[in-house]
């Protein structure tokens, strides 16, 4: 009796079983070979990236939501093979995204402007810089943010986005930077003499570089003086040191040689009105 009837409901149950049987089979052979396929395209890109000499931060990033976005499409087909109605699925799924998109439209937007720093590197770390209102050191290019360091020791965070939306000065791309110095002698003073001073002390300068060589000229006969513009090229890790040290030489040499740096100076008339 029971075995009749076992066997009355297995041949009902039969074509059931086979149909859907044959389905899972496939919905599983489709999740292992399209996970196989998931990993030879990631090592795929992975190797087009590290060829690319693509950021190790933004690889990695780019690795995740690709691996991502591959293993949902393979599980919406595997679905798809067992019946399972996917576009319902996949609109659900757009409209989350949409969703997800619209909430952290800065973060995708900073996102974005952090691939483009890493894929075209305006600057890279330990590059002086000056963007988007903040001078300083870069420490680290990631993908959301750009740390800075400032001259005195500030640690700053700026949106990528910021950056890219900004002109940006790089201080360290060409690894050479000129100083320029304004130096104000009075009317009175030998011009030949103070250029002559100027010009000793930028040669001796060993921090200097020959090519281009140094300048110094008459830049303007201002209201108070007439202004020298003296020009050296340095290495830009040497920039500030020559800076300082040359203007304290000029102010030193110029006192040594009664080379006067004026005051402003006005002139008053005052008349008598009776």
């Amino acid at each position: 009796m029971n075995s009749a009837l076992f066997e009355s409901i297995f041949n009902r149950l039969k074509p059931l079983l086979l149909h859907y049987g044959l389905r899972i089979i496939g919905a599983v052979m489709i999740l292992v070979l399209g996970s196989w396929l998931v990993n030879i395209l990631l090592r795929l890109i992975a190797r087009g990236m590290e060829k690319a000499n693509v950021e190790t931060t933004l690889a990695g990033f780019v690795k995740s939501i690709a691996h991502a976005g591959l293993l949902a499409l393979v599980w919406i087909v595997a679905l798809g093979n067992l019946g399972v109605q996917t576009t319902s699925f996949i609109a659900i799924l757009g409209a989350a995204g949409l969703a997800i998109g619209l909430a952290l439209q800065g973060s995708l937007s900073n996102f974005g402007s952090g691939a483009l720093l890493i894929l075209f590197k305006p600057f890279k770390a330990g590059d002086y810089i000056e963007a988007a209102g903040t001078a300083g050191t870069v420490r680290e290019v990631g993908i959301f943010t750009t740390t800075v360091v400032t001259p005195d020791n500030k640690l700053v965070v700026v949106p990528n986005s910021s950056l890219t939306g900004s002109n940006i000065t790089n201080y360290s791309a060409t690894g050479t930077r000129r100083v320029e110095w304004i130096f104000g002698i009075g009317y009175g003073d030998d011009m030949a003499k103070a250029k002559k001073i100027v010009m000793d002390i930028l040669a001796a300068e060993t921090r200097g570089l020959a090519d281009p060589a140094p300048m110094v000229a008459i830049r303007e006969l201002g209201d108070s003086s007439v202004n020298l513009v003296a020009r050296l090229w340095v290495n830009s890790a040497d920039y500030w040191n020559v800076s300082f040290d040359t203007t304290e030489k000029v102010k030193t040499a110029f006192d040594a040689e009664n080379i006067t740096i004026p005051y402003p100076q006005r002139d008053v008339h005052l008349f008598n009105e009776k």
